[in-house]
């Protein structure tokens, strides 16, 4: 997903994760509270809700995203690796896309179990710019070979690859996949063929090298594979700001990410206490202020949009006597 702007210019805040299935994450809702978040929504009406089940290979808050960026896709193929490509200039609009579409291709652990094979959060890893390039130099030939490129992004451990069958591929988020079977979220098309055998090739080409050895010799899991996602075709009318003139791109909020996918309740709930005290209190303010402030919550199934709309005076008076609670609004997420 593209990087966000200040929250200081922004009138749109987006926080994934703010409810999640997690068992540990929703025992410690329970007793969670978030007095501003409360004030904040008796203040908002809900002006859009998107559910669907968590089945879906595009998360709520990346569907969010996507709306808010003025992106059509279908499930799987939010563009966002063409997107990087065009703000880092790799690409134009009016680009014919005649050696392909893009992909983001991230390095990751997975964890082989007994049963099966276990994604790790790429996050966790700890991959260095250098480990990134030296690994980037020794798969850019074998990924050459089937005819896709690989460049190198401004994150670590994060490349954007090229090649024709990324344009229908439909891929599963990380944020989907991390902590689950890769069997779950991997593709199972028969264009998916050339990336299985990419990641077969991959880990028999890591399990030999050295940046590995370094990783084990410090004390840090291996990288031995790449996940790939971020796939689909970007319309040349999405711009590399990315937003509707009408509207500002959202801030989105990262930090219930980490405890939601590795459910620490107690990091989760101490997080969400963070952003009601902060981004949140923010947010409070500048609706006070006469801003005209967008707030979208997401969770596992539903990305769920509050804003200013013009209430009545019996609506005021509703909401006023009627604060909604905070638990009841992320349960539902």
């Amino acid at each position: 997903m593209p990087a966000s702007p200040s929250p200081s210019s922004s009138r749109h805040w987006l926080i994934p994760f703010a409810g999640t299935d997690r068992e540990a994450c929703r025992e410690a809702l329970s007793g969670l509270r978030l007095p501003r978040l409360e004030a904040l929504l008796s203040r908002l009406a809900e002006v859009h809700d998107d559910t669907q089940d968590d089945s879906t290979r595009s998360p709520p808050h990346e569907r969010a995203l996507a709306d808010a960026l003025g992106i059509r896709a279908p499930d799987g193929l939010i563009p966002w690796a063409a997107l990087e490509a065009r703000q880092a200039g790799l690409t134009a609009p009016g680009d014919g896309g005649n050696r392909g579409g893009w992909g983001i291709a991230t390095l990751c652990h997975w964890q082989v179990g007994i049963d099966d094979v276990v994604l790790g959060d790429p996050e966790d890893i700890e991959i260095s710019a250098e480990e990134s390039a030296a690994l980037l130099a020794i798969a850019t030939p074998f990924f050459k070979e089937v005819g896709i490129d690989l460049h190198a992004s401004s994150t670590a451990g994060r490349w954007l690859a090229r090649g024709p069958v990324f344009d229908t591929l439909a891929t599963a988020s990380i944020d989907r996949a991390v902590g689950h079977p890769i069997s779950q979220w991997s593709p199972l098309s028969d264009d998916a063929r050339l990336l299985r055998r990419l990641q077969n090739e991959m880990q028999m080409l890591l399990y030999t090298e050295r940046v590995n050895d370094d990783r084990i010799a410090r004390g840090v899991p291996p990288i031995n594979s790449f996940w790939l996602s971020g796939t689909g075709p970007l319309a040349a009318s999405v711009t590399p700001s990315a937003s509707d003139a009408s509207r500002e791109p959202p801030h989105i909020e990262t930090a219930l990410r980490g405890p939601a996918l590795h459910d620490d309740g107690a990091a989760w709930a101490a997080a969400w206490q963070a952003l009601d005290a902060g981004p949140v209190s923010d947010c409070l303010a500048a609706l006070s202020g006469g801003a005209n402030v967008t707030l979208t919550l997401c969770g596992e199934r539903s990305a769920r949009r509050f804003g200013v709309k013009h209430r009545g005076i019996a609506g005021w008076a509703k909401a006023l006597f009627n604060r909604p609670s905070a638990k009841a609004v992320l349960e539902a997420l």
